[in-house]
This record gives C-alpha cells, structure tokens and sequence, in this order.
C-alpha cells in the first residue's frame, strides 16, 4: 500500500492468517486492555473499577462466491492484520471470533469481529 502522508482516512484491508478479505467497510479495533467504570453513589462520585478489556478488530466483509461465512465461525487461533490508510498496521494473534456471522443479502454482507489478549498498533 502506498502511503500518502496527507491521507488519513479511507483505504483499508484486512487479512486473516494471510488471506486477504473483501472489506466492505465498519472497520474498527481496539487495544485497550483495561475497561473503567465510575462508580457513584447517592451522596457523590465514589471511584472506579477495573477490569481486564480484550482487544478487537471487527470489520463488515463481502460474502464472495468462492468464501464460507461459516469458516469465520470456526476460527479460534488465527492471525489478523489490518493496514489503514494513514500507514497505520494493527495486528492481532492467537485472535477468535466471537458471534454468529449473518449475511445480509441486498448487499452481500456480513461482520465479524474478533478478540484477544493483545491487539498492537505497529
């Protein structure tokens, strides 16, 4: 992928265990690993809590032809790597993906998303 240094948006791709996927779009991850939550009370804000955050990448694919939906279903230890437009990668391995994948057929879509323990920006 080229990069533009005055590109910031746009342009994506993701690829699972090197297989490149169609992306249609909703592209999106997270590596926090922590998740706060305020606690408050009846008389005033009191703290927080803590509690571990499993990182994601989630994205809406086009449901090619020649691909299985349900081979997304399956997957359980597998490598994803996404590549921005701004030059940003963020990887994540020994990732899973979570839900059930439903097709949406006007536009031959479906999302996926997947977590982990470690999602890394490069």
């Amino acid at each position: 992928m080229a990069i533009d240094s005055n590109r910031l948006a746009g342009v994506a791709y993701i690829t699972v265990d090197g297989v490149q996927y169609m992306l249609a779009g909703d592209l999106s991850y997270s590596t926090s690993l922590i998740e706060r939550k305020t606690l408050t009370g009846q008389d005033g804000v009191h703290g927080f809590s803590e509690m571990p955050h499993s990182g994601f990448i989630s994205g809406t694919l086009r449901d090619a032809g020649n691909l299985s939906v349900s081979s997304f279903n399956a997957m359980q230890s597998v490598s994803v790597l996404i590549e921005l437009a701004n030059g940003k990668r963020v990887t994540g391995a020994r990732m899973w993906c979570v839900d059930a994948q439903e097709v949406k057929t006007v536009e031959g879509t479906f999302e996926v998303k997947f977590e982990g323990r470690q999602v890394q920006e490069i």
